[in-house]
């Protein structure tokens, strides 16, 4: 048998592979220091490195950086770069190892590859060999089974992979997770590969075009080359770039002639890792999951909606058929649990992160991988789609947001989808979740945000499915419904008195859609001033609920509250008590004691109750409910922080100024934010209760600084912001500024005429405190003849016997005789 002759062994220092070349503009990361770093965490040497990233990451040109620098250097006498995408594919390199260095025959490749691994293992007495091994691109975590190096004092191991299994780690092995460029290394790198080609673009659009692209280092250095090649300018590339109809392939590079020796485009960069994930447990799951990924937020999706119905029938749908005890091929259902599973799989492929432990943002994924994904959808299927995922964000939408986290993460997650599929959600008719997401706006205290949502919605609805289609008609409600929330009750009124109109002609008078229109009609009337006026709109309403829908109807029931309400506002607050105290009873009846409505209808009586003068047992009333709420809503819900807002300026008006505030700022600040509509008006409160506590000036402080932030928040003409400077007009007159007081309230009557109308109860109460401080200020002839005109007025628009007639009444009795005028009227 014929046998080899050995081989001459190489000399020191070697090498063995081909370190890839350096990429144009390499930057310098965070993640270098980590690999040249001798030792981990306790002064243990770090044997093995293990670099993990999502494809294009540039973890090859970390890894080379590494091993050009410890060659360079002198740091290692044996270096080898194997590509390890597959087991035979690191056997060979191993192999070439044993051949060049140990003279192993190379006829039996497998031997050669046991040598060279047993020549690494340390032996005492020897001279260490300095070596170190690269395998990149590992793509299995079994293809190096009985294959890793060994540890050795004398070698380092460093791979890089997408995997992140359990089985990369050990004790003798450190996993560094490569990340995306952060902006200032994305600026950097774009910066210099376009100077290097004399090109020049402005440091903000480099900034925005990295930002578009995700700082992911392979886009970048694809869209360079994509600008030198083209001439395209960075702000034209971006509007290219931003085109939906476009692919990926279509805004980079073609593949022969990529930069840096790229091996794949960026829209070719994930596929293997997905045909991989796919076929791990449970098999066929992994691409249809990330096709339902791609439609949603990159920055965080909750994992309910991932398992809701729509979601797992999608995957089930699309799952590769398995053959079952029968022999025949059939799809399994997919549970909850294999949803998960899938995730598990593509976060193990780096394609997704998957933090179960996050639940509200479950998933995260790079946009790039999103539109990658999406690109290779047939248009049918993309559309199908994007309705799968609206209806697992509706399904996912809890009834009552208990969670402001998960409101918040499922609107974003609704609007990601709205910005790429928005024709697919307008099939036939506006999907649900369209609406969801507004009245998610609204309903967190966004009611400025939930306005422009149904506006465009609104307008969309006209556009696309006709001025009378009912989701239009809805569309519209809803918008009107928000004005009046956001502080324009006028032109919410107006809003609904069109829409109304529109309503009786389309769908008959007796339509529950058009009986609501009247409700929420009546309702802005009352807010616009018009108590009396709403209260006998709701009593005529009323009737007709109980004709078409019956006394125990849900609307029937809110009839009653807002017909309560507005009876109290009109002046009968006691009868407003009497009234709510019955429906109460029903609504515990029908509803439940923790219906949202029922715990509402409570608030509400407690109002009146406080109203009626009882403050102390409205006080005790709200605490009870509070309990309640914090109980079926949790305790950062809108309506708990809101509850505890009326439970404190009731046990204010009661005497306890001790208990009315604690924490109460601070709770709405770290919920809401400090520039929430809520948030502001907390604010005034506390003010107002400074000013009562004998501080008019540091009221009247507070006051100026609220006032700036509700006109930059809301507006100059928005009511709160007209409320608050009534009273810093007042604390300004408390504090001995009587004409600057008296100076700001005129100026602020003009705008109350012009803003809320001259009939409005508040601004005829402004009227009533200019003619107040005329008398004070020396004017008592003036006073009265102001508060003659007022009372006229009042007695016209409130009628004779409202508190604020009687009071108007009172007070012109007094400055007449302090004018020496006579006594009547």
């Amino acid at each position: 048998m014929h046998q080899a002759a050995p081989r001459e062994r190489a000399s020191w220092p070697h090498q063995v592979g081909n370190i890839p070349p350096r990429a144009q503009s390499f930057q310098h990361r965070a993640e270098v220091e980590q690999l040249r770093a001798a030792v981990a965490d306790g002064g243990t040497a770090v044997l093995c490195q293990v670099l993990t990233g999502t494809g294009g990451v540039g973890k090859t040109q970390l890894a080379a950086d590494y091993a050009r620098a410890a060659w360079e250097s002198g740091g290692v006498d044996l270096l080898v770069w194997i590509t390890a995408s597959t087991s035979s594919a690191a056997v060979s390199g191993y192999a070439q190892v044993g051949i060049e260095v140990l003279g192993a025959d190379p006829q039996d490749p497998e031997q050669a590859a046991k040598t060279f691994l047993a020549w690494l293992e340390p032996k005492p007495d020897t001279k260490p060999c300095r070596w170190l091994v690269i395998l990149d691109d590992l793509a299995n975590p079994a293809d190096l089974r009985g294959l890793w190096p060994p540890a050795s004092p004398s070698g380092r191991t460093l791979v890089t992979t997408r995997r992140r299994d359990a089985a990369l780690t050990g004790p003798d092995r450190r996993l560094v997770t490569v990340g995306l460029f952060t902006p200032d290394e994305s600026a950097a790198y774009l910066t210099a590969t376009l100077a290097a080609h004399h090109r020049h673009e402005p440091a903000d659009q480099l900034t925005a075009l990295a930002t578009d692209l995700g700082h992911l280092p392979l886009a970048l250095a694809q869209a360079a080359a994509y600008l030198i090649d083209s001439g395209l300018d960075c702000t034209a590339y971006r509007q290219l770039l931003a085109d939906r109809a476009r692919t990926l392939a279509d805004v980079l590079p073609e593949p022969d002639v990529l930069p840096d020796d790229h091996a794949t485009t960026v829209a070719a960069a994930w596929s293997l890792s997905i045909e991989r994930a796919d076929r791990l447990r449970p098999a066929g799951l992994a691409r249809p999951m990330l096709q339902l990924v791609a439609m949603l937020d990159p920055n965080g999706i909750p994992a309910t909606v991932l398992t809701a119905p729509a979601a797992l029938a999608y995957l089930t749908e699309h799952r590769t058929p398995g053959e079952d005890t029968r022999g025949s091929r059939r799809r399994r259902q997919v549970s909850a649990q294999d949803a998960a599973d899938a995730l598990r799989c593509l976060h193990r492929l780096s394609l997704i992160d998957h933090t179960p432990a996050t639940a509200h943002q479950a998933v995260r994924v790079h946009n790039l991988v999103q539109r990658a994904v999406r690109d290779s959808l047939p248009a049918d299927q993309h559309d199908r789609l994007a309705r799968t995922a609206a209806d697992a964000l509706t399904a996912a939408w809890p009834k009552i947001e208990r969670d402001i986290a998960l409101a918040g993460a499922l609107r974003a997650n609704t609007e990601a989808l709205i910005s790429q599929a928005r024709n697919a959600l307008w099939h036939a008719d506006a999907h649900d979740v369209l609406f969801r997401t507004g009245r998610s706006l609204g309903e967190g205290g966004q009611a400025t945000a939930a306005v422009a949502h149904f506006r465009g919605l609104a307008d969309a609805a006209r556009d696309l499915l006709g001025p009378d289609h009912l989701h239009t008609l809805a569309a519209r409600s809803y918008l009107a419904l928000w004005r009046g929330e956001s502080g324009d009750a006028a032109g919410a009124t107006d809003a609904f008195t069109d829409l109304l109109a529109d309503q009786e002609r389309v769908l008959g008078p007796d339509h529950p859609y058009t009986l609501a229109t009247r409700n929420n009609l009546a309702r802005w009337r009352g807010e616009s001033g018009d108590a009396a006026g709403a209260a006998d709109a709701l009593a005529e309403l009323l009737a007709d609920y109980e004709r078409v829908l019956g006394p125990d109807h849900l609307h029937t029931l809110t009839t009653r509250n807002n017909l309560a309400r507005y009876r109290g506002s009109a002046g009968d607050a006691a009868g407003a008590a009497d009234a709510l105290a019955e429906l109460l009873a029903d609504h515990v009846r029908v509803l439940g004691p923790d219906h949202i409505d029922t715990l509402a209808t409570r608030n509400n009586l407690a109002r009146w109750r406080g109203e009626s003068g009882d403050a102390a047992g409205a006080a005790d009333a709200l605490a009870e409910l509070l309990a309640d709420y914090e109980r079926v809503l949790g305790p950062d819900h809108f309506h708990t922080l809101t509850t505890r807002s009326f439970l404190a300026m009731w046990r204010w008006e009661s005497g306890d100024a001790a208990g009315a505030s604690p924490d109460l700022l601070a709770d709405h600040v770290r919920v809401l934010g400090p520039d929430h509509i809520d948030t502001l008006a907390i604010r005034g409160l506390l003010a107002m209760w400074r000013g009562e506590s004998g501080d008019a000036a540091g009221a009247a402080d507070a006051f100026t600084d609220l006032l700036a932030d509700q006109e930059r928040v809301l507006g100059p003409d928005h009511l709160h912001t007209l409320d608050t400077r009534r009273d810093l007009a007042r604390w300004r007159w408390e504090s001995g500024d009587a004409v600057g007081a008296a100076d700001a309230l005129a100026d602020l009557l003009a705008d109350q005429v012009r803003v809320r109308g001259p009939d409005h109860i508040d601004t005829l109460d402004v009227r009533g405190v200019l003619a107040l401080w005329r008398g004070e200020s020396g004017d008592a002839a003036g006073a009265a003849d102001a508060l003659a005109e007022l009372l006229a007025d009042q007695v016209r628009v409130l009628g004779e016997d409202h508190p604020d007639t009687l009071d108007t009444r009172n007070i012109l009795a007094l400055w007449r005789r302090e004018s020496g005028g006579n006594n009547v009227e």
